[in-house]
Parts: C-alpha cells; sequence; structure tokens
C-alpha cells in the first residue's frame, strides 16, 4: 500500500485502453471504495481520451510512467493477449500487484515466467478470470462442495459470438493472439477446469478463418475418473451461452450467459427443482477487483480461488488443444 493515502481506498492503474479497460473501469463505480486513478497507453493522446471519463484519473503516455506511478496500489493488465505476460512482468517488476485479463498469457511457459516474476518480485499475482468471483458461481461451488448432484458424470458449457459484426482486431490477428479459443474458449475450459480439475486425456478438432486463427473448436476433456466435459467456441456466431453440470442425483443447469452474474437451477433426478434467479447490477468484473484488493490487504500473493497454479494448468490444456489443432502464433516461432 502507498503512504500517500489512507487504506480506505484503492487505488487502480489501468494499463490499456481498450473495450475490457472501459467495461472494468466503469463497473469499479459501483465500489464506493475503489478509485480509477491512473490509465497508461502508448500515446499519451489516447490515454487522455480514455481518462476523460473518470475524474481525477492521470494519463500516462507510457506503460512504465504508469507501473513508476507510487500512490497505485495495483495494476489492471488490459491489453491484447500476446501482451499479456511482457506487460505484467513490466508491473511486477515495477512492484505493482498484477490483476491480468484474462487469458493470462498465450501459453503455458509465459505464464510461468508471470508467476516466477510475482514470486522473486513478492506482489500479488492473478489472472482476471472474474467468473470465478461472481454470486452465481460460489452458488455452484457450494451446491458441488455439498455432494448434492453425486457424483459427476458430464459437463457441457459453450461460448459463441458473432464477433464477425466487429472488426477489433485482437479477435482476428494472428499477431494479437486471435481466434475464438484464448479469447472465447477460455471461458468453458476454465469452468470445466473448476468443476473437474485436470483432463487426463484431451481430444480437439477446429476450423479456421483465412486469417489462420480458430474460427470454431471444440474439445472433449476425459478425466480419471470417467467423467467428460464437452467444450465448445466459435466467434462466427451466437451460440446458447449455457452450461450444465450433470451428476448421478441430479444437474445445475447455468442459464445464458452462463460465465457471467445471471440464473441457474438445480434439477434432481427425482424430480425437486431449485431456482436461484439472478438480479446482478453491472457487468460482473467489480468482485474480481474486491476480491483482489482484499486479498492484498491481507498480504496474501495469489488467490484461493483460482490459485497461480491452476491458471497454469489451464493454460497447459489450451496449448495442448492448439498442439492438436495447429494454432502457432507468430510470437511463438
Amino acid at each position: 500500500m502507498s503512504e500517500h493515502h489512507t487504506g480506505l481506498e484503492f487505488r487502480w492503474g489501468i494499463l490499456g485502453t481498450g473495450g475490457i479497460a472501459t467495461a472494468f473501469a466503469r463497473d469499479l463505480l459501483y465500489l464506493n471504495n475503489h478509485i480509477v486513478a491512473a490509465v497508461g497507453s502508448r500515446s499519451i493522446t489516447s490515454a487522455q481520451d480514455w481518462s476523460m471519463e473518470f475524474p481525477g484519473c492521470r494519463a500516462y503516455g507510457s506503460y512504465q510512467e504508469l507501473v513508476n506511478d507510487p500512490n497505485i496500489d495495483a495494476i489492471y493488465v488490459a491489453t491484447p493477449h500476446t501482451f499479456h505476460a511482457a506487460h505484467s512482468i513490466l508491473a511486477l517488476g515495477a512492484g505493482k500487484p498484477v490483476l491480468c485479463e484474462k487469458p493470462f498469457a498465450v501459453n503455458a511457459p509465459e505464464a510461468r515466467s508471470m508467476r516466477d516474476t510475482a514470486q522473486s518480485s513478492d506482489v500479488a499475482l492473478m489472472e482476471a478470470m472474474w467468473t470465478r468471483y461472481l454470486p452465481h458461481i460460489s452458488k455452484v461451488r457450494e451446491i458441488l462442495a455439498a455432494g448434492t448432484i453425486g457424483t459427476i458424470i458430464a459437463v457441457e458449457a459453450d461460448h459463441g459470438q458473432r464477433l464477425a459484426d466487429f472488426a477489433n482486431p485482437r479477435h482476428w490477428e494472428p499477431e494479437l493472439g486471435g481466434g475464438a479459443l484464448l479469447d472465447l474458449g477460455i471461458y468453458p475450459i476454465s469452468f470445466a477446469h473448476l468443476v473437474l480439475g485436470v483432463p487426463q486425456k484431451i481430444t480437439a478438432r477446429a476450423s479456421f478463418t483465412d486469417k489462420g486463427v480458430d474460427a470454431q473448436t471444440t474439445a472433449i476433456f476425459s478425466y480419471k475418473s470417467g467423467a467428460q466435459a464437452i467444450l465448445s467456441t466459435t466467434l462466427s456466431a451466437q451460440t446458447a451461452n449455457r452450461a450444465t453440470i450433470t451428476g448421478e442425483l441430479g444437474r445445475i443447469e447455468i442459464d445464458s450467459v452462463f460465465y457471467s452474474p445471471t440464473s441457474l437451477r438445480l434439477v434432481m433426478h427425482d424430480g425437486p427443482i431449485t431456482e436461484y434467479p439472478g438480479g446482478y447490477q453491472g457487468h460482473g468484473l467489480r468482485e474480481e477487483a474486491e476480491y483482489f484488493s482484499q486479498l492484498i490487504q491481507r498480504g496474501e500473493k495469489e488467490s484461493s480461488l483460482l490459485s497461480l497454479d491452476e491458471t497454469i494448468q489451464i493454460m497447459e490444456s489450451l496449448d495442448e488443444i492448439r498442439r492438436q489443432i495447429g494454432l502457432i502464433y507468430p510470437s511463438e516461432k
């Protein structure tokens, strides 16, 4: 914590000025003690334009200046996938805790180097997989922990968006880690890891865009227990975006959009149905911010809801899917 202000306020430095940076900063406005204190961009103009929406937000024309600001409690890394490792390492090296957008990195070796830097710098690092921190996922964890649905047989989850309507280069360009898998597929894959852990075997198939990134990918995860997860993602069309966890005694159905604040139900094999309605206000990005600030204030270095080891295991699953479908990014060649 900085000496320059009371421990009541938590001051964020936002690294990057894209859509997710704006969504995150806007969602913080629901929390009365989280401040958008500064933003960094590669150009001062871009930083100044972005900062206009947030009174008191300082604008920096370089990422280095941002991470060096002594009045910042943590850095939120919101640049495209291929920059996550370098920008997180930059901030960690400056002694700043980092909340890094998903996917955490482009591959597991990058993710491990980020973890190593956090450990050697002795600062907190957490993947911004915001779903893990949402109220409806807490309810899912609770039902699973109680053994209510018995032995898990199957998980199904899909995430498809019609991104062809948006010409955002980070979705399409190989140089920016484009494709469905890293941007959208991360959600069903992280969800399967939450429920069933590390798969014993992965089988994956994909179809590709004319730029050579995956347009659609489906993976089957098989587990030692005999359970299977069927996970699919596409950037060509809007899919149902639901998730189901099926056990011998019943199932949990999570409504669209499963990775956002939403409703769910518990459907028991012998008939009873329990509804857990939604009603959440806002985007849902603030829960991870609140959790991260509390973690830092307790002097902890990583999340107990998504450890760095688990983040790396998820990255290894993504790496194995990419190996099977033949998706290699320029930065890896």
